[in-house]
């Protein structure tokens, strides 16, 4: 880059007028000093480059206008209000070491939705056994009301996401799933 005719000037020269540089190249020019903000390069250097007239290949529109006197767009803001529930995904919120006592935590909602037998299966309701029970027919209404085996991953997973306490075996009195407890005649 000794001589500013030579190859290396005009590949700086079209360098600049190429891409992010080359729409700074104008203002580097009207301010002094400002081309040491572009790369490390003396102001002498920006003030050879030349911006080319023509516009952009691409200049993005705004749908709504104008806004100059600031605040968000109309469209803008009633998007990135529901962003928030359409992005969030499903959380284990699993405490393996709690600040107190050190020890693994139980997740509270597995307990609410689902029931652990004894033998290691979980069980739970069908999805929207309580939603919108007027509009539904007598037999859905009924095929609803029927619980559910968990799969073999679910189980493994739900058992994670519980402690020993939850595992235990519990004697009730009048337990409707005492049958249940125990699998007989079923190969493990």
């Amino acid at each position: 880059m000794a001589a500013r005719g030579g190859i290396a000037g005009r590949l700086l020269r079209v360098w600049f007028s190429v891409g992010i540089v080359g729409r700074w190249a104008s203002w580097a020019a009207r301010c002094p000093g400002a081309g040491r903000a572009l790369s490390g390069l003396s102001g002498r250097c920006v003030r050879l480059v030349r911006v080319p007239a023509a516009a952009p290949l691409w200049k993005p529109r705004l749908l709504w206008g104008n806004l100059s006197g600031g605040g968000t767009p109309p469209v803008l803001s009633s998007v990135t209000s529901l962003l928030p529930s359409i992005l969030q995904q499903p959380v284990r919120t699993l405490t393996y070491c709690s600040l107190r006592n050190g020890k693994r935590k139980t997740v509270k909602a597995v307990i609410k939705r689902f029931l652990r037998l004894h033998n290691g299966l979980w069980v739970r309701r069908k999805a929207g056994y309580k939603k919108k029970l007027w509009k539904k027919s007598a037999a859905q209404r009924k095929r609803l009301r029927e619980l559910v085996l968990c799969t073999r991953t679910q189980c493994k997973l739900l058992d994670k996401m519980t402690t020993s306490f939850w595992k235990r075996r519990n004697w009730y009195i009048d337990d409707p799933y005492q049958k249940y407890h125990d699998r007989t005649n079923l190969p493990v």
